[in-house]
């Protein structure tokens, strides 16, 4: 038994308890800090940040974001927002830039260079060459003083009172404060270039905001052979044949030159099984289907397919053109499978 039991008295001495309570207190320090640091940015919203916008608003290139260490995963951040939002852009490491990678920066660009202390050695050997092809220079620093703000056209002051490290030691503030500023610039650059949310769902068509935005009702509807469709004149059997055949739950009951004329459905069927006054082999179809039944044209977007669907509690839509032609037809399954929903 005692063997069995000094192991885990000695695992429970080497890995006491954590104190919850200074848990609790340090995470709460963190945020308290680092929110006094996003606080302190407002003041900051001022001339430089207008010619910062500026400047990258009437870029005919690229902004070319750049940074070592912290900073560095701070500005590939930015790059990827910025890019995302309408501002082409992209993130260029400078130590690679001084063994080639400069060669990607070219003089119809702006560059977007971050240090918190403004003298990274790894920065400051690239930038008097991207000054002397006359590329403008935006600096991000909390060193208004320091080599990097003064070789910039514009310097954004990010700087922080503490770190919210308790050393003062990693980056943690300054970077997030760093994080706030280029989304301060790309937000504003959004809003002045009018981009729209059909504009983000352009850069992002493998989200499930893309598909949201960018498909629509041709994208992901049955056509031809696979549209269920009967005459008024068909029997109820063949409409049941037909519905089983293709499989969504309904048929459309058309004219001679496919007009839509109603649908009939699993939910009709059940209605009409219910109706004692019905005599399902004599009643024509006409008299069972649905007349005003709910459908879409096939410019209209997927989404606004499933919206219908649950506003009006249905599985299925009829597909029609213009001059109410049945062209097609979808179900929640479709959509589904499409990811709309």
């Amino acid at each position: 038994m005692n063997a069995q039991i000094l192991p885990l008295i000695s695992s429970a001495a080497a890995h006491p308890p954590l104190n919850t309570a200074a848990l609790v207190q340090s995470a709460l320090q963190v945020v308290e800090t680092e929110a006094r640091a996003i606080e302190l940015l407002k003041s900051r919203i001022d001339e430089n940040f207008l010619r910062a916008c500026q400047l990258m608003f009437d870029c005919s290139g690229r902004v070319v974001v750049s940074g070592m260490g912290k900073s560095g995963h701070i500005a590939r951040k930015i790059a990827a927002t910025l890019a995302s939002t309408g501002t082409p852009a992209f993130f260029v490491h400078p130590g690679e830039a001084s063994h080639g990678d400069l060669g990607m920066i070219t003089q119809k660009d702006v560059v977007l260079a971050l240090s918190n202390s403004g003298e990274t050695d790894e920065l400051l050997t690239i930038l008097p060459l991207i000054r002397r092809q006359g590329i403008p220079l935006i600096a991000m620093s909390g060193n208004d003083s320091s080599s990097l703000a003064r070789l910039a056209d514009v310097h954004l002051d990010v700087s922080v009172p503490t770190e919210a490290c308790p050393l003062g030691l990693a980056p943690t503030a300054s970077t997030t404060a760093a994080l706030v500023m280029g989304d301060a610039l790309a937000v504003a650059l959004l809003e002045a270039r009018g981009f729209t949310a059909d504009d983000f769902a352009r850069s992002h068509p493998a989200g499930s905001l893309g598909r949201r935005l960018l498909m629509h009702i041709s994208d992901v509807m049955h056509t031809g052979e696979q549209v269920p469709k009967v005459g008024v004149e068909s029997s109820l059997s063949e409409a049941l044949v037909e519905m089983s055949r293709k499989g969504l739950g309904m048929t459309a009951v058309v004219d001679a030159q496919d007009k839509l004329l109603g649908v009939f459905t699993d939910g009709d069927l059940r209605r009409a099984l219910d109706d004692h006054a019905i005599d399902l082999r004599s009643a024509p179809l006409a008299r069972l289907m649905t007349t005003k039944a709910k459908t879409i044209t096939p410019d209209k977007l997927a989404v606004e397919a499933a919206r219908l669907m649950e506003d009006f509690t249905i599985h299925a839509l009829l597909v029609v053109d213009h001059s109410n032609k049945l062209v097609g037809a979808l179900n929640i399954h479709d959509l589904l499978r499409a990811r709309v929903v």
